[in-house]
């Protein structure tokens, strides 16, 4: 491989990398965190990724409404935080108003959010997008999210989503 090329490709390794930070020292699993600190203090809350505020933000029952009969559109939410990825902060869930969660991810896998918010008032600004999530991907975050192997191997059929890619979230305090 050329030398030039090594550095792009580790970096591109880097970011397609699994959200687990665990490595294994003499059989016993090490967890390091990686928490991005917030981009910005505002007497709103913290925000983390781009600089947003709660202003012209729709609640998240509306999102049906906003997202229509399209794919995908581009909106401004405010929820609660239901579940928060364990392993890193790198994905939370919000309850929609029909029980089901929307998985929200962060835009480039550029930042991370607290791993102690749910529960919390947050606004996240970017896409809402249906998709098919893969049994391989489903298994993964629920691995994330600390459940049984039982839980885990139950899993084998590819879901019908609602998700969301985040380039701000603001958590209110």
């Amino acid at each position: 491989m050329r030398p030039f090329l090594l550095l792009p490709t580790a970096l591109l390794l880097l970011l397609l990398g699994a959200c687990q930070n665990a490595t294994t020292t003499s059989g016993t699993a090490v967890t390091t965190p990686e928490v991005s600190p917030p981009t910005a203090n505002s007497p709103q809350g913290k925000t983390y990724g781009a600089a947003i505020t709660g202003e012209g933000a729709q609640p998240l029952s509306a999102l049906p409404t906003l997202l229509g009969t399209q794919d995908s559109a581009q909106v401004k939410l405010v929820g609660t935080a239901n579940e928060v990825c364990q392993a890193k902060g790198c994905w939370m869930t919000m309850k929609l108003a029909d029980g089901r969660d929307m998985r929200i991810k962060f835009k480039d896998y550029a930042f991370f959010v607290p791993k102690d918010i749910s529960g919390k008032t947050i606004v996240i600004n970017g896409w809402a997008h249906r998709e098919t999530v893969p049994v391989s991907d489903l298994q993964h975050y629920a691995k994330d999210a600390g459940k049984s192997s039982a839980e885990i191997a139950a899993i084998t059929e590819p879901q019908q989503q609602l998700n969301f890619e985040a380039d701000g979230v603001l958590v209110q305090e």
